[in-house]
């Protein structure tokens, strides 16, 4: 399939877009208050250890603490003095409080959980990931071809075994020579051995190892043989990317072209439509079904609908075909609004097991295709489809959005009706306090709510409404006020000042 990789950057915001066969596969964007930490490296310090959670929380100079747990830590990388023969260690047989070490953030801090760190050290080139404190050789399990992954495991196992390194290969290494993973290798061991000089000078927390810009780091990671065309807009953007092509990737530095166009670069690809449709919970598929996608903070649902799909056939015919569309479509929407973690599908139930199986082939097929590490279950016993995709930085409505004024981020308000009712039981409260403590100032009840909670108040509920003002001994009287929510109201008594 033909890709192309898009850069629209400005200086307050770069966002790079992955677009294949017209559609846009995976979206980053990159503030200028907010850019990524995943994949830096810092020289941190332990301030707290919680021995029920298995885990420490290590300042690294962010806003919030990092969050390191014990299995994140590489075996023997630390001292275990304290550990009990025959017992699992823990993590204060692991760590002590005021401890330096070496981490690496795994994932950006989300909403308020800070940045989730790890031990594993992990350098990436464009063919290779160095593994400094790793002991073994690994490919990428998209390359399929038996005979290269051979020759590959032949050529990176002498070069990580002299060094005392782990490595793996990535997916664009395959048909790579050996000269040009040599230098790749050369390079990462190179840039490992200038981080161990500046660790020897330095003092906690503080930052020893930047990732590439956004711009860079997303050429290195998804420009691949099927990329026809790197597309930038900046000319300086353009130049770096050029002298990284020419020096690391120099089989893909004549597909790099700059962007001169009147017309933004998003919007000649009908990129910001995309976008926008990606913010919204109903996704139409191609057979005339529809997908629901809700996100929640512990999980992703996925509710699938044969929506104005009538089929021709039969009623299974009609299920396994949206089944199917949306087995297809479904990763892709993952990757697109970076949605991770744990990801529940409801598939319109099917009677046929052959049909049943066909989808989740269709499912594993095409998340095969996406760079973050996915695990898929089968269909369960309430026919349901789990499958988890590992989550590196926020989602993209957690990126462009906040939650709404009106109903705090839970996605419903009370109806007129209901705020009503709660008007009418507050006066009624009042009626009896009222009686039982007799008020005797002058003065009159305001009640202050939203023009659609007033209007029903003098029409649907007038009689009821009347009735109650009628046993008060002062005057009710309603004031809309546009600054009020529709779920939100106030019954105050104002005492009237002698003139």
């Amino acid at each position: 399939m033909a890709e192309e990789l898009l850069i629209d950057a400005s200086a307050f915001e770069s966002r790079v877009a992955l677009v294949k066969d017209g559609a846009v596969e995976e979206l980053h964007i990159a503030r200028s208050a907010g850019f990524s930490v995943t994949g830096n490296i810092y020289l941190g310090k332990v301030v707290r250890i919680v021995t029920g959670m298995q885990a420490a929380f290590v300042d690294i100079g962010l806003e919030r603490s990092g969050f390191l747990h014990a299995s994140d830590i590489v075996p023997g990388l630390v001292a275990t003095a304290n550990r009990v023969k025959g017992r699992k260690a823990s993590i204060r047989d692991l760590l002590h409080d005021g401890q330096e070490l070496l981490v690496q953030v795994e994932r950006d801090p989300i909403g308020t959980k800070g940045p989730r760190l790890s031990t594993g050290l992990a350098l990436a080139s464009k063919y290779l990931v160095l593994l400094p404190r790793g002991d073994h050789v690994g490919l990428s399990q998209k390359i399929f071809d038996e005979s290269e992954r051979a020759r590959l495991f032949n050529v990176l196992g002498p070069l990580a075994q002299n060094n005392a390194v782990g490595l793996i290969g990535r997916t664009l290494s395959e048909g790579v020579s050996l000269a040009t993973l040599q230098e790749d290798f050369s390079h990462l061991l190179g840039l490992w051995t200038g981080l161990r000089e500046t660790v020897a000078n330095a003092l906690a927390p503080c930052q020893i190892f930047q990732e590439l810009p956004i711009q860079t780091r997303l050429v290195r990671d998804l420009v691949g043989h099927d990329t026809s065309a790197i597309v930038v807009n900046d000319r300086q953007i353009h130049q770096r990317l050029e002298v990284y092509l020419n020096r690391y990737a120099p089989a893909y530095a004549d597909r790099l072209r700059f962007y001169d166009e009147a017309k933004p670069i998003f919007e000649r690809h009908n990129i910001e439509q995309e976008i926008l449709l990606a913010l919204e919970p109903r996704v139409q598929l191609k057979s005339g079904g529809s997908l629901v996608i809700e996100q929640t903070e512990a999980m992703i649902s996925i509710d699938v609908n044969t929506a104005g799909f009538l089929g021709s056939k039969s009623l299974e015919d009609t299920v396994y075909r949206t089944n199917l569309d949306a087995a297809a479509a479904i990763p892709r929407q993952l990757r697109l609004r970076n949605l991770g973690g744990i990801v529940v599908i409801d598939f319109i139930d099917m009677q046929e097991a052959a049909h049943r199986e066909a989808v989740l082939a269709t499912l594993r097929e095409a998340l095969d295709r996406d760079p973050a590490k996915t695990q898929v279950e089968g269909f369960s016993f309430l026919g349901l489809v789990q499958l988890s995709r590992k989550r590196t930085r926020e989602s993209l409505a957690q990126l462009m959005c906040s939650d709404c004024e009106q109903c705090s981020g839970s996605g419903i308000v009370k109806n007129a009706e209901t705020v009503c009712m709660e008007i009418l039981r507050t006066i009624s409260a009042e009626v009896v306090s009222a009686k039982a403590f007799q008020i005797a100032d002058s003065g009159r009840y305001v009640v202050v709510a939203h023009s659609v909670v007033i209007d029903r108040l003098l029409e649907e509920e007038a009689s009821a409404f009347r009735e109650l003002a009628s046993q008060l001994e002062h005057e009710v009287h309603l004031r809309v006020d546009s600054a009020y929510r529709r779920d939100q109201f106030d019954l105050t008594f104002v005492r009237q000042t002698a003139a």
